[in-house]
């Protein structure tokens, strides 16, 4: 999972990671309450990790929201992986008691705000000037899919 977030960190402009992460890293991302989360991946027959998605609760949502992050490998795009892994993350959503998903995306994201748009997302917030880890200034806007 970190080899295929690194690879899109590297592509720029599809995720606001600007740092490289380990395998440390998403350990800690996954132990974060973990009983309020659900991560999903998809693979190929062979095994290889296509996409992952995962919902988590955050500090600055309410707490009947989790905050949703969808990762897909560039050459896997348009194949119907991010239909299935949100699938199973709304699923997940439910049944953990959330009433709704949060979705921040950079606003140059433009393959993004499209999924999150198709899968009925809806803008709720605009967040202009934020400033990522790399010192980039974007635009984000938040979306909202009520369960």
């Amino acid at each position: 999972m970190a080899a295929l977030l690194n690879e899109l960190i590297n592509i720029g402009d599809t995720t606001a990671f600007t740092n490289q992460v380990t395998r440390e890293t998403l350990t800690r991302w996954l132990a974060f309450h973990p009983e309020d989360s659900a991560w999903n991946v998809a693979e190929d027959d062979s095994g290889n990790l296509l996409g992952f998605q995962s919902i988590q609760p955050r500090n600055n949502l309410p707490p009947e929201s989790c905050d949703i992050g969808t990762f897909v490998k560039p050459q896997s795009t348009g194949l119907g992986i991010g239909s299935k892994l949100f699938e199973a993350s709304r699923k997940a959503a439910a049944q953990l008691g959330y009433h709704w998903i949060n979705a921040t995306i950079r606003t140059d994201n433009m393959a993004g705000l499209a999924y999150y748009q198709s899968r009925g997302f809806e803008d709720y917030a605009h967040h202009t000037a934020e400033r990522l880890d790399n010192g980039m200034i974007v635009d984000k806007v938040s979306k909202r899919f009520k369960l």
